[in-house]
């Protein structure tokens, strides 16, 4: 008997991790309605790949950040833009300031630490090879309102879709 259920001729794995980023887009065009306001203690860490078609940063942080980069969402950042395929935000990365440009389908994590609430997707870029990388935030916050560390649990509010593809 073969554990393997049939192949779908209907792409679950990709209508789902289409609607998951549609989240985040929502998220983030809720703080851009507020004037770029998060409301209470909420913050976000994005992850994203660095190569995707679309996204758009500085040379230096390509180079530094090869394959994948995580940026915060608190205190500091300006211009949030979000439109139906990506958004755009202004951040600042050792004291210089950069506009950044970031497809939602580059978008491989979404954490609110505030809530314990988190998304990972499946890369949708698959030609580049991770490389080793620096730690990858922004510029921190004030040290008064800094981040916090993601509540430690049993990943409860964290959703992960990886549907198996079969070759």
């Amino acid at each position: 008997m073969n554990d393997s259920g049939p192949d779908s001729l209907i792409p679950y794995d990709e209508i789902v991790q289409e609607a998951l980023r549609a989240v985040v887009g929502r998220v983030l065009g809720q703080v851009q309605v507020s004037g770029g306001t998060l409301p209470g203690n909420h913050h976000f860490y994005i992850t994203f790949k660095t190569h995707a078609p679309g996204v758009a940063i500085p040379p230096h942080l390509k180079e530094r950040f090869p394959d994948e980069m995580t940026i915060v969402l608190q205190n500091k950042f300006w211009d949030l833009s979000v439109e139906a395929d990506h958004f755009s935000v202004g951040l600042t990365f050792n004291q210089v300031p950069a506009k950044l440009v970031i497809p939602f389908a580059a978008i491989t994590g979404f954490v609110d630490p505030e809530v314990d609430f988190g998304l990972q997707f499946q890369a949708e870029v698959t030609e580049i090879e991770p490389e080793p990388h620096e730690a990858t935030e922004n510029d921190a916050p004030d040290a008064e309102s800094g981040p916090r560390a993601a509540p430690a649990g049993d990943g409860s509010n964290v959703v992960s879709v990886d549907f198996g593809r079969k070759k």
